[in-house]
């Protein structure tokens, strides 16, 4: 199993078509090609209806390895789902949310933007921060110098223009 060969388990779970009702998107450090030993492929959904997200999830992969579902407690009350195909873990993540309002993608959307405008040292200085075992983003909160919670700092950046987000980039004292 290699990090590269992601995009294989996704076609063979089916997964992307399955859920396709929700507006499935993979997000997370395998796209980015941050990930490292033990990462999960993740992706979120919009879960309008919760149930028959979490109906249509059971009914596709309740027999998969290490299959579990459950609903966080949380005000939106999102639909988890975790299991193992080909050899890869998954994580499902329903939210009543559209895709694009959820912090996980906007998460996604922000640091893929932050490296798309780097020129290799931003990813390199994120990587060894995640090879040392810290989360992305506490990684790029680290390499950016963003003080306090990593998750809102994030959320922040996504409202920045693609040239705030350069010079920031081009400020990094970690890169």
């Amino acid at each position: 199993m290699t990090v590269g060969h992601y995009a294989s388990a996704v076609t063979s779970s089916a997964v992307m078509e399955r859920l396709e009702p929700f507006d499935p998107r993979v997000v997370g450090t395998l796209p980015l090609d941050l990930a490292i030993a033990g990462s999960d492929i993740d992706v979120v959904c919009h879960a309008f209806d919760a149930d028959a997200f979490a109906e249509t999830v059971w009914a596709h992969y309740r027999s998969a390895v290490d299959f579990a579902l459950y609903r966080w407690t949380s005000e939106t009350r999102p639909v988890i789902a975790r299991f193992v195909w080909d050899g890869w873990p998954f994580e499902l993540f329903g939210d009543q949310r559209p895709v694009d309002r959820q912090p996980g993608w906007i998460h996604f959307d922000v640091e893929r933007r932050l490296l798309a405008l780097d020129d290799g040292r931003l990813r390199r200085a994120i990587s060894k921060l995640r090879a040392g075992g810290l989360k992305t983003e506490p990684a790029f909160a680290a390499v950016l110098g963003i003080s306090g919670d990593p998750y809102r700092g994030l959320l922040a950046l996504a409202a920045e223009t693609d040239a705030a987000l350069r010079a920031r980039v081009a400020a990094c004292d970690l890169c």
